[in-house]
């Protein structure tokens, strides 16, 4: 259903009128205005919200009324292409749609335009010139019919023809976007920034006829330098500031009527001659107004509502017009009529009725007496029109507002006794009803209807069928209505503001935004609603940055951040960060990359595929290859692990770490005490090479006892073999320290080790080799025995062609054989393979790299 067409369960019935309630006020909509216009989408309700995207110069802003608009540079595939210019016919179809609509019914007659050749003639030959006019008079004085007279005659003399543009509270930068939509259009919602608006502009040819302008001094000169081929017809007050002396601008004073002309106007509005006795009152009138054509108009409606009267008493009756007569009426009626002191006779008095003319007082002002005589619903909205500030709703409101399914004729009836006035595409009250209606009584519930107003504008604006274009079109009412509920009924401003700013925004009637932003800023504070005021906040900051005000965006976001931080609101405070470093960039002249075109490709060049970087990680294939002889068992290098990762492999390698672990520890412990006992069992001699068992059979010379550690210490990844690093241990016939094997494995050949001389035996099986009374030769310098302070017993590292003999001294001609899997003290490995810790069963888990070389038995 569209909300500005009443549906079919909205029509009233005449039986539900009850004598004693003449005002039939509109229901309450705040069941449905809540999911309709929440702030959250429709959070109670949920329905769904709408975004619009719009593009302003560089930026591209997308309308979201949860959490804030959105802006970021514009990407250069969104941006407009260059606007093209209407033609002669799609500029005056714009142009009518922009003027008010004929209201249903009672027309009012047609009044000619007197006394004003002189300065129509003058207006038409400065425009035809190309220079610019003011044409100055008091509201009131028929300038808006001197505008339209003008316009009629200078239709062509431009190559953009003639257009006409609303200055009622429009700013420079309004009225030059309005002219910029008139004659250019872009594809898609595009607000072009000042630095596009006025070079586009500038290349307008026309003549602009601006009613109702309220600018002057500087704001006027930037207009006129902004459109240097354009010849503009102001149409002002008194009151308002000239233009600079080089502006180039000549003023028109409009005056009053003449006597003459005076009258000629009021009998052309009563519609017959008149008598000498309105003659006379309409020269009382003249003196009185000073010639203004406005109040002979008005005093004319007066002269037909006066005809009306005396032809049949009871002719406003079918509007309601009178209540119940409170004082005497007359006697031998058969009708009661109500008394109006203004036009019956004296009461007692039998005949007919003798109406008797308005006094010099009513008719200098004439709202009160002339508003009476109307329908109940003109009468309403009139009250309405009150209290918003003189602006009456567009007629498609009424009915709603009102509660009569025939309301909208009302405007008829007020705009044929010239109570209304056209401004743009909408009416107000005309100039002084305000001032007369508020005396007379018309504001008392001001309040009251203005929060009615408001509570219908919020559902309206938040429906799904209304445009932003509508919303716009009504924005001055829908404004006003926000103003006097403050502070007393502030929840219901905020939600209004809350449910018209983002319509306002995609509807590009910026100044209206900002009101609405202000508005709802003063009603959020006063409610006390803190996440409502920083989305106030937040939609200023935008429209600051929209206008390169880089100070006043930072000022608003950082207040509505803090804000938001305080309510917990994560999402309005990530679109307030992202806004805030859009204003950093701006700031330190950095262009945004989105904003940067690519540089165009030359014809023919081939496409070229951005590569991707991928990290280098270490592999297998760095790794040296493996030898044949002996046996290199090497971890792959990997990153630092955490539990995560060490947990994240197969169950059963990580049994099999742990039990590798246990068990490595177990037999550097047993190696541990055997050399303790062996140490303690040896003499003095420290020349001593090496020491042998029982059996006499020799064993090859013992490391020191700083060299070994535990099995499960780790060296830090990249450091060789030094002094200190952990060797590896043996794990018996399991093979190589660190492989995963099974618990039972833990005694090398089922023995249990007792001392060196045990350790010895256990050497001795099948698979390894036997040392019958060989002696190993020391290395040079070299005279400790095991464990003895004098010097390592060891021999140093090999080359890396041999990581498994030891260098033999000059002096002897043969070479130590090499130690078996079970012998602890085993040499240290080659520089080439840096000694590690016993491996666990995930080599993925581990942080450093381990290489344990094991020699192959020989035959």
């Amino acid at each position: 259903m569209d909300p500005m067409s009443a549906g079919p369960e909205e029509h009233g019935r005449d039986e539900d009128r009850r004598p004693g309630f003449p005002e039939r006020r509109p229901q309450r909509r705040e069941a449905i205005t809540p999911a309709l216009a929440s702030p959250a989408g429709g959070g109670a309700g949920g329905a769904p919200v709408r975004t619009t995207e719009l593009v302003s110069g560089d930026l591209l802003i997308t309308v979201n009324p949860v959490d804030g608009s959105e802006i970021e540079p514009c990407t250069p595939g969104r941006r407009p292409g260059r606007p093209e210019r209407r033609g002669p016919r799609e500029r005056a179809a714009l142009q009518r749609a922009g003027r008010p609509s004929v209201p249903p019914g009672p027309a009012a007659p047609a009044l000619p335009l007197l006394e004003r050749e002189a300065e129509h003639d003058q207006l038409v030959e400065l425009l035809g010139q190309g220079r610019s006019a003011r044409l100055l008079g008091v509201p009131g004085s028929g300038r808006t019919a001197l505008l339209d007279a003008v316009a009629a005659r200078c239709g062509t003399l431009a190559p953009d023809g003639l257009i006409r543009l609303n200055g009622y509270r429009r700013t420079a930068t309004e009225l030059l976007h309005d002219l910029y939509t008139v004659v250019f259009h872009s594809e898609g919602e595009h607000r072009p920034d000042r630095a596009e608006l006025r070079a586009r502009v500038a290349e307008v040819g026309a003549v602009v006829v601006v009613d109702d302008l309220e600018l002057g001094g500087e704001a006027l000169d930037d207009l006129l330098s902004a459109t240097p081929e354009c010849a503009f017809l102001f149409a002002v007050s008194p009151e308002v500031s000239a233009p600079s002396p080089g502006a180039a601008v000549v003023d028109v004073l409009l005056a009053g009527l003449g006597r003459a002309a005076s009258l000629e106007l009021l009998e052309r509005a009563a519609g017959r001659p008149l008598s000498e006795v309105e003659r006379n009152w309409a020269g009382d009138l003249w003196f009185e107004s000073e010639g203004l054509p406005l109040r002979f108009v008005q005093a004319g409606a007066l002269l037909r509502q006066r005809d009306q009267l005396r032809r049949d008493p009871q002719v406003f009756d079918e509007f309601e017009a009178f209540a119940k007569p409170s004082g005497p009426t007359a006697t031998g009626t058969t009708a009661e009529t109500a008394f109006d002191p203004a036009f019956d006779g004296a009461p007692g008095t039998e005949g007919t009725y003798d109406i008797p003319l308005p006094t010099l007082g009513e008719g200098a002002a004439p709202a009160a007496l002339l508003a009476s005589r109307l329908s109940e619903s003109a009468r309403a909205t009139l009250r309405f029109a009150v209290a918003l500030g003189g602006e009456v709703p567009h007629q498609a409101h009424l009915p709603a507002l009102v509660g009569d399914t025939h309301a909208d004729a009302a405007l008829g009836e007020l705009m044929s006794c010239a109570l209304l006035s056209p401004v743009g595409a909408r009416y107000r009250l005309a100039p002084g009803v305000l001032t007369q209606l508020r005396a007379a009584g018309y504001a008392d519930d001001a309040v009251r209807d203005a929060r009615s107003a408001a509570e219908h504008y919020t559902w309206w604006t938040g429906h799904p069928s209304v445009t932003p274009q509508r919303i716009t079109a009504e924005a001055d009412a829908v404004l006003a209505s926000m103003g006097p509920l403050l502070p007393e009924a502030a929840d219901t401003a905020l939600r209004l503001a809350r449910s018209a700013a983002p319509a306002l925004l995609a509807g590009l009637r910026w100044s209206a935004w900002e009101k609405a932003l202000r508005a709802g800023q003063s009603a959020a504070r006063a409610a006390g609603e803190v996440a409502e005021e920083a989305y106030f906040h937040h939609e200023l900051g935008v429209l600051a940055l929209c206008a390169g005000n880089l100070d006043r965006a930072r000022a608003e976001l950082e207040a509505s951040i803090g804000m938001r931080g305080v309510v917990a609101d994560r999402s309005g405070t990530v679109a307030g960060r992202r806004a805030l470093a859009l204003v950093s960039d701006l700031e330190r002249g950095v262009t945004p990359v989105a904003a940067i075109a690519p540089p165009p490709q030359p014809a023919g060049a081939p496409v070229t595929q951005p590569t991707p970087i991928v990290a280098a990680l270490p592999s297998r294939s760095a790794e040296p290859p493996l030898r044949q002889q002996p046996v290199r068992i090497t971890q792959v290098p990997a990153r630092a692990a955490t539990g995560r990762r060490l947990l994240g492999g197969a169950r059963r390698n990580v049994v099999a770490a742990g039990a590798g672990a246990v068990l490595a520890a177990v037999m550097g412990t047993v190696v541990g005490l055997g050399l303790t006992s062996g140490n303690g069992s040896q003499g003095t001699d420290h020349t001593a090479t090496e020491r042998s068992d029982g059996d006499g059979d020799a064993l090859p010379p013992q490391e020191p006892a700083g060299g070994s550690s535990s099995a499960g210490t780790h060296a830090p990844a990249g450091r060789g073999s030094a002094a200190g690093a952990p060797a590896p241990s043996a794990s018996g016939s399991s093979g190589v320290s660190g492989a995963p094997s099974s618990p039972g494995a833990g005694s090398p050949s089922g023995g249990t080790p007792q001392g060196p001389s045990d350790s010895g035996q256990a050497g001795h099986g099948p698979g390894s080799p036997s040392h019958s009374g060989g002696q190993a030769p020391s290395s040079p310098g070299g005279t400790g025995s095991g464990g003895s302070p004098g010097g390592p017993t060891s021999p140093p590292p090999s080359s890396p062609d041999d990581p498994t003999s030891p260098p033999s001294s000059p002096g002897s001609p043969t070479s130590p054989p090499p130690s078996s899997p079970d012998d602890p003290t085993s040499p240290p490995s080659s520089p080439d393979s840096p000694t590690s810790p016993t491996p666990s069963g995930d080599g993925s888990g581990s942080a450093q790299s381990a290489s344990v070389t094991v020699s192959q038995p020989t035959s």
